[in-house]
């Protein structure tokens, strides 16, 4: 009740007339953050539901946080393995030393000291990402007088987990930067936007500045010792040349980018948002479908010069960001196809593309960013052919 009574004080110096008018989608973020909204549309000429776009937002928060605590717990897990493997004792930076400082040691069977660990450099990058974007979406609500929309807190979250533990903070906001404004905001906002912003701040990043970001090989949490992803092994030289086994990188056991490693975790939240409503299971099943189907007949065709060709359907499902993508990202409720037959066709064209661009093109092995982004491009035509259709069909009964 004590933040109740503050913030209705408050109130008046926002409102219009107020001597703070302007930051009032400030002041509205924070109270409709912490409270539900009093006021209700009277009459029965509304749709009432049981659920509006903050607690979406919330359902998708939730659904990450099987993905959140593995990417804390591998990357803690990848450096000491790493630190392990190069002989030394002890990590260094200031990491290491508030590790130490707590009373933690480099043990990577410590579930505990390898999730602090990874903490601290998933933290970082979270804080920077809220505090970067979520300046610019304030930004443009301001000069634009609407409310701020709660669209950035899964953006926000799903950013930082498609980065490497290592990434320099200022590309951090860089990229977040340029996915809330080139990716979002200039369209309109939320609801507006085409492209999904986080993937869109990760495309470029990778591009801007491959060597932090590269999909070939991701440096793992310890000074002068850079990992090998599985994608990268079977560019190289085929399915037999991943150096783990493919349990490890169906539970995320495994270098990457922090929170795309584990299809286990991806699963968790696939079946969490599902059974929500929130996630569309037609787009996760149909990518799934085409992706089996085309690297299934790659993988029968023998091919000496490409290895790529040589990866199973299995592999392809667990390695990369393939399972985050096709969970978290390919189903974001607004950039992706929104009709129930477009859908399917929407997903499809993803697990295609997601194939092609790993197989056929050895040197970039890691598609799925490119074939959500591919399959953002062409929704709206897909939905439109779709309506079109349906508008047909009832023409034709009618």
């Amino acid at each position: 009740m004590g933040l109740r009574s503050f913030l209705d004080k408050q109130a008046p110096l926002f409102e219009k007339g107020g001597k703070l008018e302007a930051l009032y989608p400030v002041y509205e973020a924070i109270d409709t953050f912490a409270y539900t909204p009093g006021e209700v549309a009277p009459g029965e000429t509304h749709v009432r539901d049981a659920i509006d776009l903050k607690r979406m937002m919330i359902m998708v928060v939730v659904a990450l946080t099987p993905a959140i605590f593995m990417a804390m717990y591998n990357t803690g897990y990848q450096a000491f393995n790493a630190m392990a493997s190069m002989g030394l004792t002890e990590l260094t930076g200031w990491r290491a030393n508030l590790l130490t400082s707590l009373g933690f040691g480099f043990d990577s069977n410590n579930i505990l000291a390898c999730t602090l660990y990874g903490a601290l450099f998933f933290g970082p990058i979270y804080i920077v990402t809220m505090a970067a974007g979520g300046t610019c979406e304030a930004i443009f609500s301001i000069i634009r007088k609407h409310e701020i929309n709660e669209g950035f807190l899964v953006t926000g979250m799903l950013f930082p987990l498609t980065l490497p533990a290592t990434i320099p903070l200022w590309q951090v906001a860089v990229g977040i930067i340029f996915g809330v404004v080139v990716g979002k905001e200039i369209f309109g906002g939320t609801g507006k936007n085409f492209l999904n912003p986080a993937l869109t701040a990760r495309a470029f990043l990778f591009f801007a500045y491959p060597a932090q970001i590269s999909g070939n090989a991701v440096w793992v949490a310890a000074e002068g010792y850079s990992g090998a992803t599985a994608l990268s092994a079977a560019a190289e030289g085929g399915v037999n040349a991943i150096q783990f086994s493919w349990m490890d990188a169906f539970l995320g056991m495994v270098p990457g980018s922090m929170g795309e490693t584990s299809a286990l975790a991806a699963l968790i939240g696939a079946a969490f948002l599902v059974m929500t409503g929130v996630g569309s299971w037609r787009i996760m099943i149909s990518i799934l479908i085409s992706t089996v189907l085309l690297a299934g007949f790659f993988n029968l065709i023998p091919n000496a010069t490409n290895p790529m060709f040589s990866v199973t359907p299995l592999w392809h499902i667990v390695i990369g960001g393939y399972a985050f993508g096709l969970v978290f990202m390919a189903t974001d409720p607004v950039s992706a196809s929104m009709t129930r037959g477009g859908q399917w066709f929407y997903g499809g064209l993803i697990g295609i593309m997601v194939v092609l661009v790993r197989v056929v093109n050895p040197a970039y092995p890691e598609g799925m960013m490119l074939a959500i982004l591919f399959g953002n491009v062409f929704a709206p035509l897909i939905d439109y052919f779709v309506v079109k259709a349906n508008m047909k069909r009832r023409e034709a009964r009618s």
